[in-house]
């Protein structure tokens, strides 16, 4: 037992540091408050630095992620990650600052072990706020019925609910200072972009038209010292991703660091070190912040349904939400780190999980034996590793999360977000370029010593830059997003190609050219559409008898990855009658993927015409490259040339009703044709969706009697014959009707003038922007206003 004068000296220095911590804004002050915690813990014994996990250690957290002045903001009010400390030494640009908290929160740092050693004595424990949890979490914990499920089908949940004893009916999320710590770590990205999004709106909603406030809304151009000339090591989130990953999530040697671990022999879920646990806790924690999140079919549908589990979510958050922006960067980083494992067991002659992933029941306790006593470990649904590798730990949470931003990324949105998770999904689908040099450089700020030993380490690892069969397997068990997702994103760039023609060709294009990288990617992915749509298995060639086996697998990940979705939710997309039955990507039909790809380079390049430009020889360059892709992905020459015309042809068939959403009724609206269709765009978010439809209807039957729709033909002169017989103009009623001929004369000349003119010119009535909402809230408060002036003006005259 420590003497009394220990105690209250090691609590009045935590009170002390952490009044220190709140008032620490400046670089000077920062790098001070980081050099005092160390000495803190230095002088003192785990059992005397409880007082300041106490008492120091949350207003620590508030600091570093929200820049609170007070511990408790954090959970109780919206924390703003601008004024923390790490968007603070962002903006500042100031390696010192940086270089000093690195030190403070790095995994070998003195922090760190005082974390290990009050973890391992049980000495404090902390309550994560239920609100800043993912939010298929919150909504679980909203009812009895589900928090008591909780547990049981996540693991990284697995002995950390408690009843609350100030409410026993009423559970918490119970934590140890490195679980705390993590959670905090991983929701910091969320709350960022949440706070960058709502900062964008209302700067863009105030000062629309300011060139200055249109940059400042997008977070990449939000600061000037960003961009190119910010130095990645003022970065200080992603410098301690990757320590953290580097640190606790092996990608190598995984299995060996618990060699019972697949058998009976388990070791006991108190087991301190246990390096497999701790690296399971992390990757699921960011998984589930990271990807899953909103996701309203959060966990695999055969888990759910073994513990007889039926989340009513969809129903509950109504319109389904994209993605959080922002975390391309961080998601990214993540997923290229884990596919490090997959390079590992391929380079290593290993194979990866060629079926679904499977699950088993794991006796999961804490990994740091914090639950200890009377704490009852119960039994969690967990992926099976295979070979070592992560794939299986991340391919439906991170399938779903790239799928969503592809389905429900709104119109009129920046294009910013989707074009991040579309990175993430580009390196996903080539693992076999992933080298440990994509990572040297923050392997050299993180630990530069161990640069030259770590890249030894790795230096087979990931050397064949290109497509070769010892990847089969990993293509096989990752199938659906060489396949179905590819025709979710040509939805996508559909959806989006009036946004900027230019970014949309060229993903579209990348995507082509992982797909043709190689003749055997090529010949792989064609055989498994084959076998999966063939009838009768055991016949034809051998070669496509053996991938019969995986066809199941296939299947089953349809029906899973794709769980919940329905036509109604994705407007855009072309699989609204084939939800998790079948694969459309070689199919020979209106919505396979050959049809659409053509139809979207024959838009594409009107585009381009349309809008020219100097780049214009590049973007047709690239457009034409991009046929040569679809051809060598479908076979011969699929894809015709389009002798361009300014104006549109009458024989030309419109095909783009496969683009709309499926109504009842006579499609009249999608035969208009006008250039460009710039009316036969989606409903943005700024016009009125009723009078918007109303409108285009009203201005396609204005163009068709006005014989607008027809190009401009050579006139038919017309006589007319004057009768020789004169008559005298006598009286006011035959003077008046002469004057109301010739005004009436005059205006139907004119307007014949105007009629040909627009003809001549290509031109259409266009009443679309009167539904405007800023046109129609003027024309509403103008109404409005005379009505009121009328009413006071008759309510004075009496």
């Amino acid at each position: 037992m420590l003497p009394h004068s220990y105690t209250v000296d090691s609590q009045s220095k935590s009170q002390d540091l952490a009044s220190s911590i709140l008032s620490s804004t400046s670089s000077s002050q920062i790098i001070s408050t980081c050099s005092s915690i160390d000495s803190f813990l230095l002088s003192h014994s785990p059992d005397q630095t409880r007082h300041f996990f106490s008492l120091a250690f949350p207003p620590l957290i508030s600091k570093l992620f929200f820049g609170l002045t007070d511990s408790s903001a954090a959970t109780s009010s919206k924390p703003n990650p601008s004024n923390g400390w790490i968007d603070s030494v962002l903006s500042s640009n100031d390696p010192d600052s940086a270089n000093a908290v690195f030190s403070l929160l790095s995994p070998s740092s003195i922090l760190f072990h005082s974390i290990s050693a009050v973890d391992r004595l049980s000495l404090v424990k902390y309550v994560f706020p239920i609100e800043r949890l993912p939010e298929w979490t919150r909504f679980a914990l909203s009812s009895n019925k589900f928090a008591q499920a909780l547990s049981d089908l996540s693991p990284l949940f697995n002995s950390k609910l408690k009843h609350d004893p100030v409410k026993p009916s009423a559970l918490q999320i119970q934590l140890n200072v490195f679980e705390y710590y993590l959670f905090w770590f991983a929701y910091y990205p969320i709350c960022k972009s949440n706070s960058e999004n709502s900062d964008s709106i209302s700067i863009k909603r105030a000062r629309k038209f300011r060139l200055e406030n249109w940059t400042s809304s997008i977070p990449g151009f939000s600061n000037s010292k960003r961009g190119n000339e910010q130095r990645i090591e003022c970065n200080l989130y992603l410098r301690l991703l990757y320590a953290y990953l580097r640190a606790f999530v092996p990608i190598h040697d995984l299995n060996a660091h618990q060699p019972y671990r697949s058998s009976l022999l388990h070791y006991a879920s108190g087991y301190d070190g246990s390096v497999t646990m701790r690296a399971e806790f992390v990757v699921n924690a960011f998984v589930h912040f990271w990807l899953v999140d909103n996701d309203f079919s959060p966990l695999p549908v055969n888990v759910l349904k073994s513990h007889g589990v039926s989340f009513p979510f969809r129903s509950v958050i109504g319109d389904t939400p994209p993605p959080a922006s922002g975390l391309g960067e961080v998601v990214k980083l993540f997923v290229k780190y884990l596919n490090l494992s997959s390079v590992a067991v391929t380079e290593d002659g290993g194979t990866e999980n060629c079926g679904n992933p499977r699950w088993r029941v794991l006796n999961s306790g804490s990994f740091d034996g914090s639950s200890g006593g009377g704490a009852k470990s119960r039994d969690v649904a967990v992926p099976v590793r295979q070979a070592g590798s992560w794939n299986a730990w991340i391919q439906r949470p991170l399938y779903r999360f790239i799928l969503r931003t592809f389905l429900f990324c709104p119109v009129g949105s920046s294009i910013k977000n989707a074009s991040e998770v579309f990175d993430v999904w580009i390196t996903y689908m080539e693992p076999w370029t992933i080298t440990w040099n994509d990572f040297a450089e923050l392997d050299a700020i993180v630990d530069g010593v161990n640069k030259s030993e770590r890249k030894e380490d790795f230096r087979s690892h990931g050397s064949n830059n290109g497509y070769s069969p010892s990847w089969q397997g990993y293509v096989l068990s990752n199938y659906l997003y060489y396949s179905s997702l590819v025709m979710h994103f040509i939805g996508f760039a559909h959806k989006f190609l009036h946004s900027d023609v230019e970014i949309i060709v060229r993903m579209v294009s990348k995507v082509m050219n992982i797909l043709t990288s190689s003749k055997e990617l090529v010949d792989l992915i064609k055989n498994v559409d084959t076998v999966f749509h063939s009838k009768q298995a055991g016949s034809g060639k051998s070669m496509l008898n053996s991938l019969c086996r995986f066809v199941p697998s296939i299947r089953e990940q349809l029906q899973d990855w794709e769980d919940g979705l329905c036509e109604s939710d994705a407007d855009g997309s072309f699989l609204h009658e084939n939800w998790n039955k079948d694969l459309r990507l070689f199919s020979n039909g209106e919505d396979g993927g050959q049809q659409l790809l053509q139809l979207f380079i024959l838009r594409a390049e009107a585009e381009l015409q349309a809008i020219s430009g100097d780049n214009l020889a590049n973007n047709l360059k690239c457009l034409d490259s991009l046929k040569a892709q679809v051809s060598c992905l479908f076979g011969g020459h699929t894809v015709r040339t389009l002798s361009f015309s300014p104006e549109p042809k009458q024989n030309s068939q419109s095909r783009d009703d496969i683009f709309k959403p499926r109504r009842v009724g006579n499609h009249a609206s999608l035969e208009i044709k006008y250039r460009g269709d710039w009316m036969k765009r989606p409903i943005s978010d700024d016009e009125v969706a009723w009078l918007a439809k109303l409108l285009v209807r009203f201005s396609a039957w204005l163009n068709e009697s006005l014989g607008l729709n027809q190009a401009e033909s050579s006139p038919a002169w017309s006589y007319v014959e004057v009768s020789t017989d004169v008559a005298n103009v006598c009286g006011p009623t035959e003077t008046m009707r002469a004057v109301l001929c010739a005004i009436s004369s005059w205006l139907l000349t004119l307007a014949a003038v105007v009629v040909r003119l627009m003809k001549s010119h290509g031109l259409r009535v266009n009443l679309r922007m009167l539904a405007s909402k800023k046109v129609v809230m003027f024309l509403l408060l103008s109404a409005v206003f005379s009505v009121v002036k009328k009413a006071f003006g008759l309510f004075h005259s009496v």
